[in-house]
């Protein structure tokens, strides 16, 4: 008989240090193949055009993320609250698992390889085909994924306005990308955490933290997420696959890796993943590899509005992007697209590929939400909105609506 391997590894993280593996079982789902796949993809997809060091994965992401789970579930235990060892296990796996359904380029591409379908409901295909795999293992930490499990402060902590995945992301991609106005401090955070009526609650003591976290979201959705290049760049990307599948309906034979081939001539949607389980391992067989190996070939296609647009990403030559409070006008717009046309020889119909304007939004707290609860000594709960004194979130928690558009550098007026 093989001996037992030593399941209890130790990963060494640039974020936290040394993190623990909890067991077996959860050794296991990181060492499947769904789940190895997300050291292809990621975290913040072109981000690394704009912030060079922006090169980590969602591997690194789930990995960290399951450690903060586990610095929130001791703590909650130490304040008196029941966490059994099988919700502890389970709520380690939901926010493992929680992005397993990400696509190529994470958010970038979402809603442009399979249609109708975001991540989440990509993730909770993943795990059901992994509880069929795992003998009905994964049972509760899907409960708790799907909102479905009676304690719901342990789905709060997976998925909510404070829940330990935007903890870590803000963190990590704040580490990676080297802008430090999105440093938090996770540890405080979670030192503070409480349950109030089966609610995740913030002690009153650390609300100033809380304050930085909602700035600090704010800041890196503007300074990184939503960066303007960073928007450059993945509109680029998706003019390309928006392309790709105009050309392969049309009958064009496109070079694509095997997996990539079947999305790309094929327009499927959540109902064909439901009716042909097979579709998610072949969506799983897809990374950020498979796109950017084709982006490059196409380069070379005879097709000269893919060629070009690939040309451009390849040598990082993005659209000139501006970004205003309004609407664009028309006029301005269709100047643009006449000198657009005239630069490039395009048809009208061609221009759409060159010139596109669209709204991008950024509010750090939606107070329509699951709310961020503040709990003072004398057990009143009240909405962090509220609670703040020296800042005001209600501010912060606006929907900021901004217009950008997007043109060759080579067209401008």
């Amino acid at each position: 008989m093989e001996p037992i391997l030593n399941k209890r590894k130790i990963f060494n993280d640039p974020v936290y240090g040394f993190i623990t593996i909890p067991n077996e079982l959860i050794f296991d789902l990181i060492e499947h193949p769904f789940f190895q796949r997300l050291r292809r993809i990621k975290q913040l997809g072109l981000t690394h055009l704009v912030y060079p060091g922006a090169l980590h994965t969602r591997f690194h992401h789930a990995i960290g993320a399951m450690y903060l789970m586990s610095q929130a579930v001791e703590t909650i235990r130490s304040k008196g609250h029941e966490i059994t060892a099988e919700e502890e296990q389970a709520a380690y796996i939901a926010i493992l698992l929680h992005d397993i359904g990400h696509g190529p380029f994470s958010h970038a591409l979402e809603n442009c390889i399979v249609f109708g379908m975001t991540h989440e409901d990509l993730s909770d295909l993943f795990m059901s085909k992994l509880n069929l795999e795992f003998n009905s293992q994964l049972k509760t930490a899907i409960e708790i994924f799907r909102n479905k499990y009676p304690k719901k402060f342990l789905h709060q902590l997976v998925s909510s306005q404070l829940d330990v995945d935007r903890l870590d992301y803000l963190k990590r991609d704040s580490f990676f990308t080297g802008v430090s106005e999105g440093v938090i401090s996770s540890d405080r955070i979670i030192k503070m955490l409480n349950v109030v009526d089966d609610g995740l609650v913030i002690e009153a003591k650390g609300i100033y933290s809380i304050e930085k976290f909602i700035i600090a979201r704010r800041l890196m959705y503007w300074q990184v997420y939503l960066h303007k290049t960073v928007l450059s760049a993945e509109s680029l990307l998706i003019k390309i696959l928006i392309r790709a599948k105009e050309l392969a309906k049309s009958g064009v034979e496109l070079f694509a890796t095997p997996a990539l081939r079947v999305f790309l001539y094929n327009n499927y949607t959540k109902s064909d993943f439901e009716k042909n389980p097979d579709l998610l391992y072949t969506f799983a067989k897809l990374d950020d590899f498979d796109i950017f190996t084709s982006v490059k070939v196409w380069s070379e296609h005879e097709d000269l509005i893919l060629a070009t647009l690939c040309k451009n990403l390849t040598s990082r030559n993005l659209f000139k992007i501006e970004i205003q409070n309004k609407p664009f006008k028309t006029s301005y717009i269709e100047k643009i697209k006449q000198n657009t046309a005239k630069t490039y020889q395009l048809k009208d119909t061609e221009l759409e590929y060159f010139v596109f304007t669209d709204t991008i939004g950024n509010n750090a707290y939606n107070p329509t939400s699951d709310k961020i609860n503040i709990l003072y000594k004398d057990c009143q709960v009240i909405d962090i909105a509220q609670a703040s004194d020296e800042l005001n979130i209600s501010v912060l928690s606006k929907n900021v609506i901004k217009y950008y558009l997007c043109y060759p550098k080579d067209c401008r007026e």
